[in-house]
């Protein structure tokens, strides 16, 4: 088995799959901007996300303060919680931080009703995962948005 020179890693498979994601992104990985009012879930995703080659600079918890961060640090895509803490739920802050700084969002939820699913849906979201979702489907559907959003572009 031979190293890859620029991994450390010897698999085929494992090279492949850190390829996919190094050909569609630059080198730091795009960078998602996490909402989620539980701190432990939040750090959790986080990492998670870092493990899976993504910069998630910071964290909100509340739809107040996701819009202040979304501003300041201009991600390529926020991740968000539909029930969060305070006076504006995730619907909401979507919305504003679509229309105002047309930055992407993907909900993450574990309220699966269908009139939340159908609001929700109603912002033309990136995706809807339902909690709890594996790293796979994360990945899966993270890397199905940077695809389009970076790929070839027809004339």
């Amino acid at each position: 088995m031979t190293d890859h020179p620029q991994s450390g890693k010897g698999t085929r498979r494992h090279r492949r799959s850190a390829t996919t994601l190094s050909s569609l992104t630059p080198s730091a990985g795009p960078t998602i901007l996490v909402v989620e009012d539980e701190r432990i879930v939040a750090r959790d995703l986080q990492q998670r996300l870092k493990k899976l080659g993504f910069s998630v600079p910071d964290i909100a918890s509340t739809g107040e303060e996701a819009l202040r961060k979304a501003e300041a640090v201009q991600p390529q895509l926020v991740l968000m919680d539909i029930n969060l803490k305070g006076s504006m739920d995730g619907i909401e802050a979507a919305r504003i931080i679509g229309d105002r700084l047309k930055i992407p969002v993907m909900f993450l939820s574990a309220y699966g009703d269908e009139a939340t699913v159908q609001k929700a849906r109603l912002l033309g979201p990136v995706d809807y995962l339902g909690k709890p979702f594996e790293d796979q489907q994360l990945y899966a559907a993270l890397n199905k948005f940077f695809f389009r959003s970076s790929g070839p572009k027809r004339k």
